[in-house]
């Protein structure tokens, strides 16, 4: 009896899941045009490491205004929807920015100009993410006949999301790695751009009362704001996502430093740091199964806090690799930088899933896509400022595009700086789940 009944569940979710699958694996894939703009701007544009991890974390900025496209989608319906409509514009402006990268000579694309179809693009990426963000979290808050089960369908469809955009990543990384040596930058632009307008014309095709969302009021901005307000001030929201936003900023990222050392210090062709983001991809897609599977009944605290000192344990293993003391092992600097560099830069994002799980169910009914799209800009600000100190950081050990002589002191002080949060980890709630149970009864 229950074999019967799985696949006419499966059916019903089809919609949503086949949604969501889309938007998700796009949204990972976009590492594919990513990858070619950082050799566009070291080789095209000729940028030197402290401006493009300026350029990299300012393109951001965009992810800052989550909450307010969040509050937009919840309370302004377009023709009788409010989720698939935004995903469709986010799209649209997605394809117009690449295409224009794409077409646009060389000549006539500066910095400024990089930087604004950029900006452009995670605009409607971010538009598209809060959407898409919100429908999970809507999803999860549907009623089941158990709060187990509640919980239960949440974590699945949290990890399925999750899994599409690690398979995206893989993907994009894979190509990007193998065609950065074959086409242009112009031409991997102009694929992307492609692939989102196919997005766009997908997603205008569905119509939103086939997902079966829950039905919420339709109240109008004030109110909605209101309401995220009143979310955001509940003790277990507002700590945990200062705490979380705080796991983030306080960690100077040295990404544009490293992408330097990498191809410019030890000349390691762009194939191989395309398998090395694909490991990392495939460490994150295992990381959802994994997550799904065995973990979704830990504390969040507790799993949240291990990813951090992990995080730790590899930014020292970078100093010892920075200082050749594993080229004096034997190990290629090659074979370090797919396993471990990968591995390092896709853990940043392990603690993602389980928050956005906790979050979900702390998340009061009727504001779910603006609490998440909170959530997701204190990320993106978070994000932004840490590459900010990262710059601050370059300049202050004196590390240049020429000099990497100093560079193991900015990475053994990122490492301390992200065992620092630990201290506060108690401000993240450690059993939800009894919680729940107690308010219900």
């Amino acid at each position: 009896m229950v074999s019967k009944m799985k696949p006419s569940s499966d059916r019903k979710t089809n919609p949503i899941r086949n949604v969501l699958g889309l938007g998700y694996w796009v949204q990972g894939f976009r590492c594919f045009p990513w990858m070619a703009v950082n050799f566009f701007l070291k080789d095209g544009l000729k940028v030197d490491p402290s401006t493009l991890q300026i350029l990299q974390n300012s393109a951001n900025l965009p992810m800052v205004g989550k909450p307010l496209y969040g509050v937009i989608s919840d309370a302004v319906y377009v023709s009788g929807q409010h989720r698939i409509p935004y995903i469709a514009v986010g799209a649209m402006l997605q394809a117009v920015s690449w295409l224009a990268i794409a077409i646009f000579s060389k000549s006539n694309i500066s910095i400024f100009t990089m930087t604004l179809y950029l900006l452009l693009s995670n605009l409607g990426a971010s538009i598209v993410e809060v959407a898409n963000d919100a429908i999970v979290a809507e999803t999860g808050k549907q009623p089941t006949t158990s709060s187990k089960n509640s919980q239960s369908s949440s974590g699945e469809l949290q990890s399925y999301v999750w899994m599409a955009s690690s398979a995206g990543g893989i993907l994009g990384n894979l190509l990007g790695g193998l065609a950065i040596d074959r086409f242009s930058p112009k031409s991997m632009f102009l694929f992307f751009g492609f692939l989102v307008a196919l997005q766009f014309f997908i997603t205008i095709a569905v119509r939103e009362s086939s997902l079966n969302l829950p039905k919420t009021p339709n109240v109008g901005i004030r109110k909605q704001l209101s309401e995220l307000s009143a979310a955001l001030r509940k003790p277990e929201i507002a700590y945990s996502v200062t705490w979380f936003a705080a796991s983030y900023a306080l960690i100077p990222a040295l990404t544009g430093t490293m992408f330097f050392y990498q191809t410019e210090h030890l000349k390691i062709q762009s194939s191989v740091l395309g398998i090395s983001k694909v490991f990392g991809q495939a460490a994150m897609l295992l990381w959802g199964v994994i997550y799904n599977r065995y973990l979704k009944s830990v504390s969040p605290r507790r799993l949240i806090s291990a990813i951090q000192v992990s995080m730790a344990v590899f930014m020292i293993s970078d100093v010892l690799f920075v200082r050749g003391i594993y080229r004096g092992m034997g190990v290629p600097d090659s074979l370090y930088i797919v396993i471990f560099s990968g591995l390092l830069e896709v853990m940043f994002f392990f603690k993602i899933l389980p928050f956005s799980v906790l979050i979900a169910q702390l998340c009061p009914p009727g504001c779910e896509g603006s609490v998440m799209a909170f959530v997701m800009s204190a990320l993106a600000f978070a994000m932004i400022v840490s590459g900010y100190l990262g710059v601050a950081l370059v300049s202050y050990t004196g590390v240049t595009g020429d000099d990497f002589s100093k560079f193991p002191i900015g990475l053994l002080i990122q490492a301390v700086s992200t065992i620092i949060p630990l201290y506060w980890s108690y401000l993240i709630p450690d059993d939800v789940k009894s919680k729940s149970r107690r308010k219900e009864e």
